[in-house]
């Protein structure tokens, strides 16, 4: 009876995923993402429910999952954070209905198929995967190492000292389908180098495989009969959907390059802080905008015009940066009714011994007006390495937000910001490599 749970477990493990994503009468898929998470030995997730098709499993319920999955089984974590994942690439790229050795996958099935206890959650809510780093960091009490396979290959892990070691995978959002399926391959070849890296060292480990958002920005309604049955062709799906998603993408590149040719004729150059001569902090974006609620309405106000552009000159005052913080600070006046108005970006450096390297993060965007402070924070979705600076087609705090408020009563949850094509960077080196873009992969 343990025997067939395994195989339960493990070979259905995927072939039920897939299963459960043709069983949607109908529904949103573009607000979830899906959460795998297997172990190398334990017998910790067989006790665990799968939840109900079409449930979606929020913050506090995978916080339960996690928390119940490290009470007994290995705590070295292998994070594998994918940018953007949504169930429907699983349906479109893995090998569904039979064509196996059409998947994108194969690595991950395996995984899956040789555990001895695996859970699959087909629909976890974003922001509860976006805070899983958080939440495995808050229970393993350790901070993230960001790896690749080669870091990997040179550490000695203990299996008595919990470790949450982070893989950082990309996506693409070409219209290219093959694009998508070429990068999804990509990653599951780095999720086979750790599994076997890890094999060799006869580690024990926990590995979970999501990602910080969805892949998917439309609404999917699938008809059940149809999709149990077969009688809807996935290659029909996709090409409908592809034609889609060329014709929305090739009105935004038209939208963008309209608005870029009326609104300037140049690039204009960032924002720059200099400390003793020397450049340290650099920001750009194609819009800065802030919004307040007032009597159920958001008033909006634009900054970009009053931050960059020919001209401009941004006052910095109360800016500042040295070996392991740094903080620019962008001076306004009456801005939505505030006589004094300051957007401030706060960043710290870390060096992590394990990766050899100095790594920075955005911990925290602050508005300041009138004498009070609105906080987001920042840190566990906006970092890069020292030597580069963050770059992300969208950072804002409401729609697939990357800033969060740093409480359910701080005053940010009366604000938006939304910053577009978004590039910073803090560093001490005064050195211009110190700002080469490490792109987030979601534009």
């Amino acid at each position: 009876m343990a025997a067939e749970h395994r195989m339960m477990s493990g070979r259905g493990c995927m072939a039920a995923f897939l299963a459960m994503l043709c069983t949607f009468s109908s529904g949103k898929c573009d607000e979830q993402v899906p959460l795998m998470l297997w172990t190398s030995e334990g017998s910790g997730l067989l006790s665990q429910a799968v939840p109900a098709a079409g449930h979606i499993v929020g913050v506090t319920q995978l916080n339960s999952y996690l928390e119940t999955a490290l009470g007994s089984s290995p705590r070295n974590v292998l994070l594998f954070l994918q940018d953007k994942m949504s169930i429907e690439d699983f349906t479109m790229y893995g090998g569904a209905f039979g064509n196996k050795q059409d998947s994108a996958f194969p690595n991950l099935e395996g995984a899956l198929l040789s555990s001895p206890s695996s859970l699959v959650l087909p629909t976890v809510a974003w922001p509860a995967s976006n805070a899983v780093i958080g939440q495995l960091q808050d229970q393993l009490d350790t901070s993230p190492l960001y790896l690749d396979p080669e870091m990997l290959s040179q550490l000695r892990l203990n299996a008595s000292t919990p470790a949450l070691l982070v893989f950082r995978l990309p996506y693409s959002t070409g219209a290219d389908l093959m694009s998508v399926k070429e990068v999804l391959s990509g990653n599951d070849e780095v999720i086979g180098q750790v599994m076997s890296i890890m094999k060799s060292q006869s580690v024990p480990y926990t590995a979970v495989y999501t990602a910080v958002r969805p892949s998917r920005v439309s609404s999917i309604s699938m008809d059940m009969e149809a999709g149990v049955r077969g009688g809807r062709s996935l290659l029909q799906y996709g090409d409908r959907k592809r034609e889609r998603e060329r014709q929305r993408e090739k009105e935004r590149a038209e939208k963008k390059a309209n608005d870029r040719a009326s609104e300037r004729t140049g690039v204009y150059p960032p924002v720059e802080f200099k400390e003793g001569g020397a450049g340290c902090i650099m920001l750009w974006a194609e819009n800065l905008t802030v919004s307040v609620l007032r009597g159920g309405r958001w008033e909006r106000h634009d900054l970009t015009s009053l931050t960059f552009g020919e001209g401009v000159t941004p006052r910095l005052q109360g800016s500042l940066c040295n070996q392991s913080h740094s903080s620019l600070v962008l001076n306004y006046e009456n801005i939505l009714g505030h006589r004094s108005f300051k957007l401030v970006f706060t960043m710290s450096q870390r060096h992590y011994k394990v990766s050899a390297r100095r790594w920075f993060t955005l911990d925290a965007v602050e508005i300041e007006y009138d004498g009070q402070k609105a906080t987001f924070n920042g840190s566990r979705s906006v970092y890069a390495p020292a030597e580069y600076s963050y770059r992300c087609q969208s950072v804002t705090n409401f729609r697939y937000p990357v800033l969060v408020p740093r409480t359910s009563k701080d005053p940010a949850n009366q604000w938006r910001v939304s910053f577009t094509d978004f590039q910073v960077g803090g560093c001490v080196s005064g050195d211009a490599v110190c700002l080469k873009p490490r792109p987030d992969n979601t534009n």
